[in-house]
């Protein structure tokens, strides 16, 4: 049973519907897990509008760090998102100056990410392709693209299918 799905591609591209949609084709009733941290009201609608989407089949949990402390086995489960989750692992690691060293980070989400995976589950994560616009001048956005980078090849590596989405169109890249 088990496999896991990467649905990448940029913001706003479809990627949440297509993996809600997608877990609903394999289970009755899949698991959400939420790894938003709700920073503002503007966020918390966004959030409400995803949780409005979808219906009492879903079992939802919310974990902004521990993944690896989910239990899904013999589920069908989504993550969504990797960036954000990715987003608050990077906050300890911040120094006053707003400097990060991803090293840790990555190590920690690759540990994470093997340990979650283990368990007998359908996987959807779902992720944001950043390094396909311009080279930021802030230096901790592109540590951050590094990271996500690293982590989203990672993923790819590990996924038994990979699908990109391009304005709402899923592209299938793996499997």
């Amino acid at each position: 049973m088990k496999r896991i799905i990467l649905i990448t591609g940029g913001e706003r591209s479809g990627k949440s519907k297509y993996a809600e949609e997608m877990a609903l084709s394999l289970s009755p009733n899949p698991v959400y897990i939420a790894t938003a941290h709700i920073w503002d009201e503007e966020f918390r609608e966004r959030v409400r509008l995803h949780q409005a989407r979808r219906g009492p089949q879903w079992t939802n949990i919310e974990e902004e760090n521990n993944l690896a402390g989910c239990n899904v086995e013999g589920r069908c489960a989504i993550i969504d998102c990797v960036t954000l989750w990715l987003t608050n692992l990077i906050q300890p690691h911040l120094d006053k100056s707003g400097n990060l060293d991803v090293n840790p980070v990555l190590e920690s989400a690759k540990r994470q990410l093997e340990l979650f995976t283990a368990q007998d589950a359908v996987f959807i994560f779902v992720t944001n392709e950043i390094g396909s616009g311009g080279v930021s001048p802030n230096p901790l956005q592109r540590r951050f693209t590094d990271l996500q980078g690293w982590v989203n090849q990672h993923l790819a590596q590990m996924a038994d299918e990979v699908v990109l989405m391009v304005s709402g169109i899923p592209v299938k890249i793996k499997g």
